[in-house]
């Protein structure tokens, strides 16, 4: 994205692009209904999200449209001199890891895909977590 329509401020960065996450899915990407990259700064310490958006029953008008179900990805911003190495650890782990997810995802129950489900990737010193959250 460039930097005139990214939105960010100028000491923010996306630790990751569009095609980083293209080349980490391939055909899986057609799977994925919405790739954000987020611009707020609460995102503590996620650098990488992942949801599988669960079809809704029509029930007192909060239904979710059936283009909207599937999988969606955030990417949330970092401090810009912390860009590079947060990107090498992505690409390096985070990135297989969101390929396995996707894929066990895909395989899953039908228990399973009529639930919503998150799972986040986060940056503490350096050291990389994830886990599948509420």
């Amino acid at each position: 994205m460039s930097a005139r329509n990214r939105r960010l401020p100028r000491q923010r960065a996306w630790p990751l692009t569009s095609t980083d996450i293209n080349d980490c899915l391939g055909p899986y990407m057609s799977r994925v209904k919405n790739l954000r990259f987020l611009t707020g700064h609460g995102s503590g310490t996620i650098v990488l999200g992942a949801a599988w958006v669960a079809p809704s029953p029509h029930n007192y008008g909060r239904s979710i449209h059936p283009d909207m179900v599937g999988f969606r990805i955030d990417v949330h911003p970092v401090d810009a001199t912390e860009r590079a190495p947060t990107r090498a650890l992505l690409r390096a782990q985070a990135l297989p890891q969101l390929h396995e997810w996707i894929t066990q995802a895909i395989a899953a129950s039908e228990i399973w895909q009529l639930t919503d489900h998150q799972h986040y990737w986060r940056l503490t010193d350096g050291h990389l977590t994830h886990r599948d959250e509420a």
